[in-house]
């Protein structure tokens, strides 16, 4: 690829950038039915004709929008997996890395965490498709982690590995909202930390 090509590219990843921001955003304060194509491009900084050059509705975009925004995810959970494993961590190590890369996730995209969870349990959506193929790949992560614990010998062979990795993702999406809403004064280490403790199973008192 020529560097001109490569600039092209480049610039128009840029825009979908600011579209996906934009939009987000938007949605997020208003809905997706009540915002139009015309606020995304006025809040992009772009012309309307911008947004269908690179989407080709409204719909679309928010369906693109959907794909990158979990993609980052999935990215980040692997990335805290391979790093707890090149430094000789243990699976549950890996786990409670994976929480806190979840959570400085959620942190950096509040408004996009609260659309994707909003959207899990809508069924009349045209993106609900990908949206479940986008999110199996984000549990399927931590699921790995898990069979991996399990073949080692480090968690018990009873776990049902597919419903505990969701319990785990739905625990960090659901524990970080809260902590925005209702508890911002908390810091991110305190609730890593707290979590950290249901993780390992340190929230059982010590007498009979």
């Amino acid at each position: 690829m020529d560097s001109s090509a490569t600039a092209g590219s480049t610039r128009r990843e840029a825009t979908r950038q600011k579209l996906y921001e934009a939009a987000v955003t938007l949605i997020a304060e208003q809905g997706f039915s009540a915002t139009t194509v015309d606020e995304i491009a006025e809040r992009a900084g772009v012309a309307k004709g911008t947004v269908y050059y690179n989407f080709a509705s409204k719909s679309v975009l928010f369906e693109e929008l959907l794909r990158h925004g979990v993609g980052l995810l999935t990215t980040s959970l692997k990335e805290a997996a391979a790093r707890t494993a090149e430094s000789g961590g243990s699976k549950v190590d890996a786990l409670d890395a994976m929480i806190r890369a979840g959570l400085v996730f959620i942190d950096r995209y509040p408004a996009f965490t609260q659309l994707y969870v909003a959207e899990l349990w809508r069924t009349n959506r045209a993106w609900q498709s990908t949206l479940m193929v986008v999110r199996q790949e984000a549990v399927a992560v931590v699921e790995d982690v898990l069979r991996g614990g399990v073949e080692n010998g480090e968690l018990s062979e009873e776990i049902d590995i597919p419903l505990t990795a969701a319990a785990l993702v739905g625990m960090v999406l659901v524990a970080a909202l809260d902590w925005q809403a209702f508890q911002p004064e908390r810091s991110l280490d305190d609730v890593h930390s707290a979590l950290s403790r249901l993780l390992q199973g340190r929230v059982s008192g010590t007498r009979a």
